[in-house]
């Protein structure tokens, strides 16, 4: 790194040997999209997972920068509840920044929900549903159909997204206006009220191990300070280049799949339909309303 200028290297190694997709197809990828995935990533502490060897490769985590980090580029120190130790994390807010993350084998870009300047609230409620080995993705859509219908009856709205591998994310926008324990109490009561409707098909147990392979798993637990899902617009690290991809709930119905939406086709739907998601940074959900109208609702 030299100054100011952002250095690429190793451009042409294949992160999708099967599909043919190379590194700097990727950084293309992330130079072209920035304008769309960067307000998902502005002043978000960000969680690296980088797989330089491309998808072939399992990769490893890395949260703290260390001396990685350019001068020129954001970075937060943020203290760790659970070690005590202060973490220093790479904060993206422009596309150079994005670009140079890239450059370290990120194909995922994993933000968190709160921002530095307010860690401990986030801008959004986060419902990953997510399978199990023996469930249809069709069955994914169902259970997000019903959380769709109790959100409505709550008077509350929700934006949903193909998280890019096997299921759905189901964001509720915040505004930084609640604590994250507020936040993640209230997603384990929508939770539990999918899980209340359907009960064969979907569990609140987070482990594998307990949990029949034919129920999908409600994970309201996303919901904590430093948890993180892959952004709106991410590249995922799986066969094809998949994208998590922002849906009109008109979408949300069966035949859809995640891998419809891949690196090499998601910038023409976002020309065609817009950024779908940019709803969940508005306004808060009135949470004290919409816990009143759920004590109203029976069995």
């Amino acid at each position: 790194m030299k100054n100011n200028q952002l250095e690429l290297s190793h451009l042409e190694k294949w992160y999708w040997p099967k599909e043919k997709i190379s590194k700097g197809d990727l950084i293309n990828y992330y130079e072209t999209m920035a304008p769309f995935i960067l307000p998902y990533l502005k002043d978000r502490p960000l969680s690296l997972k980088r797989n330089p060897n491309g998808i072939l490769d399992d990769g490893f985590y890395q949260k703290d920068a260390g001396d990685i980090a350019p001068a020129w580029m954001k970075t937060a120190n943020i203290h760790s509840y659970s070690t005590g130790k202060i973490i220093h994390y790479l904060i993206c807010n422009d596309t150079k920044s994005l670009l140079f993350i890239a450059n370290l084998g990120c194909i995922e870009m994993n933000p968190w929900n709160s921002t530095f300047t307010r860690p401990d609230n986030p801008d959004y409620l986060v419902i990953d549903i997510d399978p199990s080995e023996k469930n249809s993705f069709d069955q994914v859509i169902e259970v997000a159909r019903v959380l769709k219908e109790i959100m409505a009856t709550l008077n509350i709205t929700g934006f949903c997204k193909t998280s890019g591998a096997s299921g759905l994310h189901i964001y509720i926008p915040c505004h930084k206006k609640y604590p994250y324990e507020q936040v993640r109490q209230f997603a384990y009561l929508l939770a539990g009220r999918v899980q209340e409707l359907l009960p064969l098909t979907t569990t609140l147990e987070r482990s594998l191990a307990k949990r029949s392979k034919r129920q999908i798993y409600v994970d309201y637990l996303q919901n904590s300070r430093g948890q993180t899902l892959a952004a709106a617009y991410s590249v995922r690290p799986k066969p094809g280049a998949t994208v998590s991809a922002p849906l009109d709930w008109k979408e949300v119905k069966p035949g859809l799949h995640p891998s419809l939406f891949t690196m090499k086709n998601i910038y023409k739907r976002v020309q065609k339909k817009g950024d779908l998601f940019r709803g969940v940074l508005g306004s808060a959900i009135n949470m004290k309303a919409a816990l009143k109208a759920m004590g109203k609702m029976t069995g």
